[in-house]
């Protein structure tokens, strides 16, 4: 039995001076945390809310139905850091995801599944030509998600610096990238510059293959599938790793929730602090240093470095104050995209709905399911959302994980996670009417699904709506970007979140940063946190 979530926390920090103080208890916080506490420092961190994990969280909205409330699949996190912290001895559990699933209104729709021969077949019934090519497409884009691994792994390469070690580490990246046949030189350059849906046709034919595919480019930007620079994105999130197998997806046993306990229990074992309910009001700054942060409460705490853990128009707009920073990067920082466009519906079943076109239980809904019946169908979501509305007919990515994992809903119930693209946070009306809107937002979604499963409404015993306002206000998520700002190409690399401050140092000593609005972003994957950490223990200031 691992210590529960409450047995993980102190009531109030235990000293009034820490080597580090982390602000924010997301995954990547208490990542940041456990490598610094595993070094031999004084770690506390400090959570606003009165449950850790930020965005990769469970709770219990209803009782017995356990919502992994934001964040809801593992696709990014890094082996590595598995391993090094021994993440599994500490409950960090995935149960893979089996298939993907695309209903559709006539016929039996489309699943691809981890067997690639039972995806050929499927895939056949649209285009025996794609079926043929799904397999060479995997093998390049794997290539390609490897060479960007190592890009990933790494802190973010700064092409202006002329220290030796950097030059050195530059020479590597080109020689890599340099290393590349022809042809995958060529996707790669395609890959920079072309929209998922452009850089889908040049590999397929069928669109029900290439419309359900082309959302990886999407998610959490503000860009349709038919926009140039969505095609990165979708390179993004092909690089999911569980053990080390590319394009692997899972469900965290006891949800996502249970990925930062097993980092807090991990954190606690060499000695950090945990605090939940501790609001920091500010950080501390004199001198061009932070030196420390005070308490909503009051209380003041002193720390030779502060690590963020939240996004950058917080870190430095917010909790660190204009007046502290210099003009120019206050600009960059102002400049920086959020553009939340995303939004959350969870829901309590008595039963699990049917789909018309593949009707019963089956493997083919343990894995995640789509609603992208065609590329028109999700530039017409784009085009309302772009005018300053949610979609009516939205892009969907549903799990019901309750049919993999028991443990999140009550005996013969079930728990639906829906991701709902698109949901701007400025709507026509302003960010302030989300609350107007958000229950006709809900109903959107249910009929949307309910068109592909006629009995989802009846079962529906209680239902969480979150708009991009509500993933603002109760997580901290600036503009209900999941990514802490958008994943476009000028935010990438050594530009997130500004030019020259990618490296998880900032312009006030003593101030670093450690989450998804640094290199390499957004996604449940960890790298952010343990990259800032080390960085900060090979650094002088700690």
């Amino acid at each position: 039995m691992h210590e529960s979530s409450e047995a993980l926390l102190s009531p109030r920090p235990k000293k009034s001076r820490y080597d580090a103080i982390v602000v924010g208890g997301g995954h990547n916080g208490l990542i940041a945390a456990a490598y610094l506490a595993r070094a031999g420092k004084q770690v506390l961190v400090l959570e606003r809310r009165h449950v850790l994990g930020g965005a990769a969280v469970s709770e219990e909205v209803f009782p017995g139905f356990t919502f992994s409330v934001c964040s809801y699949v593992v696709s990014l996190f890094r082996p590595h850091i598995i391993r090094e912290l021994e993440l599994a001895r500490h409950g960090f559990d995935l149960i893979p995801l089996e298939a993907s699933f695309l209903p559709l209104l006539d016929g039996e729709g489309l699943c691809r599944w981890s067997d690639p021969h039972r995806t050929r077949r499927e895939v056949s019934r649209f285009s025996p030509r794609d079926a043929e090519t799904l397999g060479e497409f995997s093998l390049a884009m794997s290539r390609l998600a490897r060479f960007s691994k190592s890009i990933i792994d790494r802190p973010a390469p700064d092409p202006t610096s002329l220290a030796p070690r950097e030059l050195l580490r530059n020479l590597r990246l080109a020689r890599e990238l340099g290393g590349m046949d022809a042809d995958l030189a060529y996707l790669n350059h395609k890959l920079m510059t072309m929209s998922a849906v452009d850089f889908l046709d040049l590999w397929f034919e069928s669109e029900t293959l290439k419309a359900p595919m082309s959302v990886s480019g999407i998610i959490g930007t503000f860009l349709g599938v038919r926009s140039p620079g969505s095609a990165y994105v979708l390179l993004h999130h092909y690089m999911g790793e569980i053990d080390g197998a590319f394009r692997s997806w899972g469900f965290s046993r006891g949800g996502t929730g249970q990925v930062s306990l097993a980092c807090a229990r991990a954190a606690r074992a060499h000695g950090a602090e945990i605090v939940c309910e501790a609001p920091v009001e500010k950080i501390r700054v004199e001198g061009g240093r932070a030196r420390g942060v005070v308490l909503v409460s009051g209380d003041e705490l002193e720390a030779k470095v502060v690590v963020s853990g939240v996004d950058p128009r917080r870190t430095f707009l917010g909790l660190v104050g204009e007046e502290h920073l210099d003009g120019e990067f206050a600009r960059d920082i102002r400049r920086y995209k959020y553009r939340g466009s995303s939004g959350k519906v969870n829901l309590a079943l008595d039963g699990l709905p049917e789909f018309t076109c593949r009707p019963g239980d089956g493997p083919h809904l343990r894995g995640d399911i789509a609603i992208a019946p065609s590329i028109d169908y999700l530039e017409r979501a784009y085009d309302e959302a772009k005018y300053g509305d949610f979609s009516s007919r939205p892009y969907l990515n549903v799990v019901i994980p309750s049919l993999v994992d028991p443990s999140v809903a009550p005996p013969g119930k079930h728990v639906m996670s829906i991701f709902v693209q698109y949901a701007p946070y400025e709507i026509k009306e302003g960010p302030a009417h989300w609350p107007e809107r958000r229950e006709a937002f809900g109903d959107a979604v249910v009929e949307t699904l309910a068109e592909y499963a006629p009995t989802l409404p009846d079962r529906i015993l209680h239902r969480q709506v979150l708009s991009p306002w509500d993933l603002e206000q109760e997580f901290g998520l600036t503009e209900g970007n999941i990514f802490h700002g958008e994943l476009s190409l000028e935010q990438l690399l050594f530009l997130r979140p500004a030019a020259g401050w990618a490296r998880y140092r900032t312009p006030l000593r003593g101030l670093w940063m450690c989450a998804s609005g640094t290199h390499p972003g957004g996604g449940i994957m960890g790298a952010p946190g343990e990259l800032a950490a080390k960085t900060l223990l090979e650094s002088r200031e700690l």
